[in-house]
């Protein structure tokens, strides 16, 4: 089937709006225009794509099986144009990159990119950088990092920078093995011990705050908030205490058996994960190897 000519890039832009925050009026909001506007510019992409990008599931928006397969491509194509303007006024390159690590992709993801890398340009220095998103996308405005790997940054700060998607990443509630509640409701469980949430200024606080809210549990007062590996997997051994953490952070743990994984049931406890860059910046040439080699691992 081939494009309908009627989708333009407002279309899209839109759409992948929508995706990043899960509603309608975070996403008009951010667009700068009235939700009413907004809906329409949704309606009329799924009326020319004939299929429906979202459905509702309590109060927030979820992408269809069609739309997590149209935003891949979506996201991707604005990127390769975006890709090909920054063409036109290459940077020259330095012997270093400087990356900004999530922790979502600290643990797994950036290690192994990492060691390849340095076995393919052993002269080229990775000096990362931790810290939230905030800090994080700050520095990558202001030039102090080059790149930012975790999760999908919202719109509203995506100006200026570009997002190579490179796989989805669950919400995990966890716990240390061997927890005296488990196989009891998890709501009941949550209502009964210590819990760990994100930061506020995480990236997926919002999810976490939208599942404890569909289950009447939006007045619960997190005993710690914390998204650093260290800290969280202490206080769980330590503990009957249950953690609210991107699986990205504790898969090496869960493996190993030292955590184990409550059910959720909520198919929105997701997200992206990917590298967030300048759309035009240094050591253009050194970022998309990068980038290759981390769409790679995320495929092997």
């Amino acid at each position: 089937m081939i494009m309908h000519p009627g989708i333009k890039l407002r279309h899209l832009r839109v759409f992948l709006d929508i995706a990043a925050r899960g509603s309608l009026t975070a996403a008009a909001r951010a667009q700068g225009i009235t939700q009413p506007a907004l809906s329409r510019t949704l309606a009329e992409l799924e009326a020319l794509l004939q299929v429906p990008l979202f459905r509702r599931e309590r109060r927030r928006l979820v992408l269809t099986d069609a739309g997590t397969l149209l935003r891949t491509h979506a996201a991707a194509a604005l990127q390769m144009l975006e890709s090909g303007v920054a063409a036109l006024h290459p940077v020259a390159g330095t012997d270093r990159l400087r990356v900004g690590i999530l922790p979502t992709a600290a643990t797994r993801l950036f290690p192994r990119v990492a060691l390849r890398f340095r076995e393919m340009h052993p002269h080229v220095t990775l000096s990362v950088e931790t810290g939230p998103h905030p800090h994080l996308i700050r520095l990558l405005r202001e030039g102090g990092i080059d790149l930012m790997i975790g999760r999908m940054p919202a719109a509203a700060d995506m100006a200026g920078l570009r997002f190579d998607h490179l796989y989805e990443d669950q919400i995990a509630l966890v716990s240390r093995a061997g927890h005296p509640c488990w196989g009891q409701p998890v709501r009941d469980v949550l209502s009964a011990c210590p819990v760990i949430l994100p930061p506020q200024d995480a990236l997926i606080r919002r999810a976490v705050d939208d599942y404890l809210q569909a289950r009447n549990l939006a007045g619960l007062h997190p005993a710690f908030e914390t998204a650093a590996l260290a800290v969280g997997r202490g206080i769980l051994a330590a503990s009957d205490a249950l953690w609210f953490i991107s699986q990205g952070v504790v898969g090496d743990e869960l493996d190993r058996g030292a955590l184990i994984q409550w059910p959720t049931d909520a198919g929105f406890l997701t997200g992206a994960v990917g590298l967030t860059r300048r759309q035009v910046g240094p050591d253009n040439a050194m970022l998309d190897v990068l980038t290759r080699l981390a769409t790679d691992g995320t495929r092997t």
